[in-house]
């Protein structure tokens, strides 16, 4: 249980420790410090495998379960990326995704989509929607935190 205030110690060569006190919430709790990943998938697996790869890796990850609140989703969350099944059979992602990059508050953001099949069409569909980074699904699963470096690279 905490106190409305947490001790901080404060320690200098020049002078003996001492202790004051900090309202809570001036400081930063470790979990806003956490990137935050916005994750849309439908299948339990590899999605539910993505969401506990991202946590182990220190991201906070918001699931979006409705691609046509995506944009809203991140408009509200600023996540730092979204990674995205482009195979719904619920929603079209991909539409969700072109949405999410001609938005003024949110083309900047990096989109990894994952798919089970590569194709020709899927894409030509991904570069239409501004994809950063295509995968497979084994692909995600077996190499995120590499992929997250490429996604996230500034060009």
């Amino acid at each position: 249980m905490r106190k409305e205030s947490e001790a901080v110690a404060c320690a200098s060569e020049a002078h003996a420790c001492s202790m004051i006190a900090i309202p809570r919430g001036l400081l930063q709790s470790e979990r806003m410090i956490e990137p935050l990943a916005l994750v849309f998938y439908e299948k339990l697996m590899p999605g539910s495998q993505i969401v506990n790869r991202l946590q182990d890796l220190k991201y906070r990850v918001q699931t979006i379960g409705d691609a046509a609140s995506l944009v809203e989703a991140a408009e509200h969350a600023k996540p730092l990326l979204v990674v995205a099944d482009l195979e719904s059979a619920r929603s079209d992602i991909l539409a969700a995704l072109t949405r999410l990059k001609q938005n003024p508050g949110t083309k900047h953001l990096p989109v990894m989509g994952f798919h089970r099949e590569d194709t020709a069409a899927l894409r030509a569909a991904a570069e239409t929607a501004g994809i950063t980074l295509l995968v497979t699904e084994a692909a995600i699963v077996n190499h995120l935190p590499q992929l997250l470096e490429r996604a996230l690279d500034v060009e």
